[in-house]
């Protein structure tokens, strides 16, 4: 058994119904076309150098390689991976800006505000 995160590049205000009706777009086969959201690209580099992206032993994956598109990157991670690496996903999710959709019950994780002093 595995569970699926998903972590979405939209733009400046981008609510929870906009992660999820993104979500469905991509469900449908609708993608964003062009070059990659430098947002993604940094996340992907940064999920993969910790926890690489191919099949092994010690890898949180259930499906490998990750999905990769221009707006989003799809991890389905096994039911038994360690507690750090959804703590890893949610820090480089809002580290690189990225809103996080747990599809099994449509949670949607904004990045959080920025700290100002």
């Amino acid at each position: 058994m595995s569970f699926d995160l998903i972590v979405w590049a939209l733009g400046p205000g981008a609510a929870a119904e906009d992660v999820r009706a993104a979500h469905a777009r991509c469900r449908q086969g609708a993608h964003r076309e062009g070059n990659p959201d430098p947002r993604v690209v940094a996340f992907y580099r940064a999920i993969t150098a910790g926890y690489p992206d191919r099949p092994g032993p010690d890898t949180p994956w259930a499906v490998s390689p990750l999905h990769a598109a221009a707006d989003h990157i799809e991890m389905n991670l096994d039911e038994s991976c360690p507690d750090q690496v959804l703590l890893d996903i949610e820090r480089l999710a809002a580290q690189h800006g990225l809103m996080l959709l747990d599809p099994q019950d449509g949670s949607v994780y904004p990045p959080p505000a920025p700290v100002r002093g």
